[in-house]
């Protein structure tokens, strides 16, 4: 199957309704609730996922769907559409231009296509697993190889490494040539593009790395878990991605 000839287009017209709604409540009135885990969940998350579904259904009745919000509906069917409506919810609600709208979609369990829309900074990367990764319809790769002693890492945050371990994310941290923190999924479009080498992460959820692992692996790079297996719908919540497989595989041994 031709993914791109097939799903790109659609693809756009997606990213396309997010935005509309993102942008109608960034920096603006934004009712905000709390979820049961007290992570934000606000207005246009749910807007954003009750649009896509609906243009997914109309567009592909027998497609399962799997969204951050509203949880799952027939996971198994042979293409499943996984949305994230709002990565990075919290730079949203605090008017900081990093989080962006995800979009994946599974094919036997599998991501083979994958886009990340920035709408206030009209940013978009798309891709299709090991064949394509474009930002802005150009495209785009991953850095040269480099070990961990010169490269770039995104880091998740420090609290999301606490607990058994974390003395491995400190040294991980020191090791690393240049360190930033967080950035959702804005950090991996960047990675994709050679501004980053390395991204690693945990306490994610599918709806944070379908869409993803597309877009990292067309641009030349990898994506997996902390075990270095591929993502898929049995995905643990850990991921690595990277420039290379033999900086993944330096920065595993430390944390992993």
């Amino acid at each position: 199957m031709n993914y791109q000839t097939t799903f790109a287009p659609f693809f756009d017209q997606l990213a396309d309704a997010a935005g509309v709604i993102a942008l109608r409540y960034f920096r603006g009135v934004l009712p905000v609730d709390e979820k049961q885990d007290r992570s934000p969940v606000t207005q246009a998350d749910r807007e954003i996922e009750q649009a896509l579904r609906r243009m997914i259904g109309a567009a592909f009745p027998d497609h399962g769907i799997i969204g951050e919000e509203y949880g799952k509906d027939r996971p198994d069917a042979e293409f499943v559409w996984v949305i994230d409506p709002i990565d990075g919810t919290r730079a949203f609600m605090m008017g900081k231009p990093l989080f962006g709208t995800i979009i994946g979609l599974l094919h036997h369990g599998k991501p083979v296509v994958g886009l990340v829309d920035q709408a206030f900074t009209r940013e978009r990367w798309f891709g299709i697993t090991d064949s394509l990764a474009t930002f802005n319809g150009q495209p785009i790769r991953v850095a040269a190889p480099r070990p961990l002693n010169v490269a770039r890492l995104y880091v998740g945050a420090p609290e999301t490494f606490s607990g058994p371990g974390y003395e491995k994310y400190l040294t991980l941290c020191q090791t690393a040539r240049w360190l930033q923190y967080g950035c959702d999924c804005y950090a991996y479009g960047v990675a994709a593009m050679g501004w980053a080498d390395a991204v690693i992460e945990r306490g994610l959820g599918l709806h944070d790395v379908v869409g993803l692992a597309p877009i990292l692996t067309g641009a030349g790079g990898v994506m997996t878990d902390w075990h270095g297996r591929p993502i898929t719908l049995g995905f643990d919540g850990m991921a690595v991605a990277a420039s290379c497989q033999e900086l993944a595989q330096e920065i595993l041994r430390i944390v992993a």
